[in-house]
């Protein structure tokens, strides 16, 4: 690319002076650094209460369906997410010759940012969450994000305008359809209904809940921790290798063709569901076609390297590049090869979906982070990385680790899967007791927690590393750089490749189509199934929870149980055999948010219903372990002390009724009443039981109406 352009009018070269921002990207490492140890920290709590429930120590805020949401949303939003930012605005400046658009802009990103995580940090222990995998954020939070995304999106759009530089490289591709996708689907998921400050129900339900979920689940996977990382593996590849990018044609094949097919894959995640069987067949088509971009992708960042290789071994920059972007070629390869509904059968609900995400997550966003680390802090603070040793030592500590997480859960993901559908010759199946399959795999569970302590340990030598790097040296706020100025109206010479002449010249243009690109799979995924009533056939059984099992539902999300149970029995033989009639579209239409789930550490629960009497219920929530002689479920004892929420029964069947849900016009009147007479039958039937004692007003109540009532709808076709 051109340093410098010719001012025609006075017949000779001006050149701007001009400083680059470093102290916003100093900030954003810092935070990338910070959050990324909390992360993992908390990653590695939730892996040990696997083994040992009682490392929740007794706290209704550290249980592991409040604390797993916790971990995913501080390593996604605030190690992946700082680090992001860090990239960007380190390689957008250099790249566009251009200080960034607006400093102000930049540090109300900043802060704003870090109290959104901030802000997360406290409402998810506090079990205040929508219940939707990666989006339990509730609605003020969402909102707080999409402003603060806009001003992220801003300041890059206002640094294009202004940029010294003709053509966009394209790393910048990969951050412009990062900022318009990902606006795309945080605000089209996140509509709901606000019902009180921290509490909201999701605007959609059941079937089209879990397809607009999915739909955003897969691409946040897609577009916040692939995109912008493809990106920043485009701009400190090549500048770590000292070479230039493999193959430009490459670049443009790869970034066109994985935006607009990757949108249409989140349908994979619902195989064998209740979701139309179009939708479905559309998604595995869509995902399998996604190896070829990927892997495109994938070889123009390791043929970059090409006559570099003697460097890869003694950088450890290029050492966490080269092992990032090959997880990142594993990962999209078995990700498409998981969607296959033949080795979906297999692998959904177990541990093998575990080991898969980690690959991506540990492998490709950490060791990319890791060595965007090592680039950036020796650059702005004018030194060397202060020991290479412990750099090397770091290196093969994640490696290690990395490994020893992803390997036994591989091993105890087969396992489940050939436990879960081994029959007898008899006809019955092996192990109907679900729980022999979870104490069999309690030994890789231990593996599991071993790999993460070893990356966790990586990290830390990292932070002494760099600490010392940056002690080492003298942090450069601005650095002094100089280029020509962009000539107004300025023309692409004839000659010019195609994709220079209309996109790279023109950013606005490239980030419009990047959006219709994207637009195209969701619209034609949504639209039937919101529109044709034929794709989501109702019951005329099913009908509308009662006040108190509302409440008890609310409970049930707020505890996250959807983290290790789900309730979508899917039309296998084994399945139909220990759980009982397979779940029906139309048994989900009341369900704001649907509790699909995505892995099975308990059983499915959708008929738990009257399979067992309540006092069993009583006694599993408050030891787990005398219903169920080697659970790892933890205790549930803070539901036997709080009162269900009274005061907001009538808010919550008035948002019912705003939903679509068909209670009789008036009945908000008559909810609480109806709501208490259900609690004392249940705590009168506790008495009569088994002598238990417990008032109608806790929240064990509301639990076991909620419970009793799963799947009741259509028991009769169970038999």
């Amino acid at each position: 690319m051109s340093d410098t352009t010719q001012n025609q009018s006075e017949g000779k070269t001006s050149v701007d002076t001009f400083y680059y921002d470093n102290q916003i990207v100093r900030m954003f490492l810092i935070a990338c650094v910070i959050f990324g140890i909390v992360g993992m920290t908390v990653g590695l709590l939730v892996a040990f209460q696997l083994v040992l429930p009682e490392a929740n120590f007794g706290l209704q805020y550290t249980t592991f369906g409040r604390v797993r949401p916790l971990h995913t949303n501080a390593v996604i939003f605030a190690f992946v997410g700082n680090g992001i930012f860090a990239g960007v605005y380190y390689s957008m400046q250099r790249l566009l010759k251009t200080r960034m658009f607006s400093d102000l802009l930049g540090r109300i990103h900043f802060w704003g940012w870090q109290l959104i995580i901030l802000a997360a940090a406290i409402s998810l222990p506090l079990g205040l969450t929508t219940g939707k995998e990666y989006a339990e954020l509730e609605w003020p939070i969402d909102i707080a994000i999409a402003l603060i995304w806009v001003v992220f999106g801003i300041n890059m759009l206002g640094t294009l305008i202004k940029r010294r530089e003709r053509h966009i490289y394209v790393a910048i591709w990969f951050y412009l359809a990062t900022f318009v996708t990902v606006a795309l689907l945080h605000i089209v998921n996140s509509i709901e209904l606000p019902i009180s400050l921290m509490k909201s129900y999701s605007w959609y339900a059941g079937v089209q809940d879990a397809l607009v979920q999915w739909w955003y689940g897969h691409n946040a996977v897609a577009f916040f921790l692939t995109t912008p990382y493809l990106g920043l593996m485009y701009y400190f590849v090549p500048k770590a290798a000292n070479r230039p990018v493999y193959s430009y044609r490459l670049s443009i094949v790869h970034f066109w063709a994985l935006i607009f097919i990757y949108i249409w894959a989140g349908p994979h995640h619902l195989l064998y569901t209740s979701l139309p069987d179009w939708a479905q067949s559309l998604g595995v088509v869509f995902s399998i076609m996604l190896i070829a971009p990927s892997w495109g992708g994938m070889l123009n960042g390791l043929l970059t390297l090409r006559g570099a290789w003697d460097r890869v071994r003694e950088d450890p920059v290029l050492k966490f590049m080269v092992v990032a972007t090959t997880c990142y070629g594993m990962s999209t390869f078995e990700g498409p090869m998981m969607s296959l509904k033949s080795v979906n059968a297999i692998a959904h609900f177990t541990d093998w979906i575990v080991a898969h995400v980690h690959v991506g997550a540990l492998g490709w966003n950490g060791f990319i982070t890791f060595g965007m680390l090592y680039y950036l802090i020796p650059k702005m603070y004018g030194t060397k990385i202060f020991s290479l040793k412990l750099a090397n030592t770091h290196f093969w500590l994640g490696t290690l680790g990395i490994i020893f997480y992803a390997l036994p859960l591989y091993w105890a993901g087969f396992t489940q899967s050939l436990m879960w559908k081994q029959f007898n010759p008899e006809g019955t199946l092996v192990y109907f007791n679900f729980l022999e399959t979870v104490t069999q795999i309690l030994p890789m569970y231990w593996m599991r927690a071993f790999g993460g302590t070893i990356y966790l340990i990586g990290a830390i030598v990292m932070v002494y590393n760099l600490i010392k790097t940056a002690k080492a040296g003298t942090f450069l706020k601005n650095s002094q750089a100089e280029a020509a100025p962009l000539e107004k109206g300025f023309t692409t010479p004839k000659g010019e490749h195609w994709h220079r002449r209309i996109f790279e010249a023109k950013p606005l243009r490239l980030t419009l189509f990047a959006l219709v690109a994207v637009a195209i799979g969701g619209i034609v995924e949504f639209v039937p199934v919101f529109l044709v009533k034929e794709n989501i056939p109702t019951i005329s059984s099913v009908q509308p929870y009662t006040p108190l099992e509302l409440h008890g539902r609310d409970i049930y999300v707020r505890e996250g149980c959807h983290n290790c149970h789900s309730q979508m029995i899917r039309p296998f033989r084994s399945e139909t055999e220990r759980y009982g009639e397979y779940s029906k579209a139309g048994e989900f239409v009341y369900d704001h948010p649907f509790q699909w789930g995505s892995k099975r550490t308990g059983p499915d629960l959708h008929r738990i219903g009257a399979k067992y009497p309540d006092s069993w219920h009583f006694y599993h929530m408050l030891d787990p372990t005398s219903m169920s002689p080697g659970s790892i479920m933890p205790p549930y004892p803070w539901i036997y002390d709080q009162d269900w929420d009274k005061e907001s029964t009538e808010v919550k069947i008035r948002a019912m009724q705003t939903l679509g849900v068909p209670y009789p016009e008036g009945y908000d009147q008559q909810a609480l009443a109806d709501a208490e007479k259900q609690a004392q039958e249940i705590s009168d039937r506790l008495k009569q039981q088994d002598q238990i004692d417990m008032a109608k007003d806790a929240e064990i109540i509301a639990l076991i109406a909620y419970l009793q009532r799963m799947g009741t709808d259509i028991n009769s076709n169970r038999d």
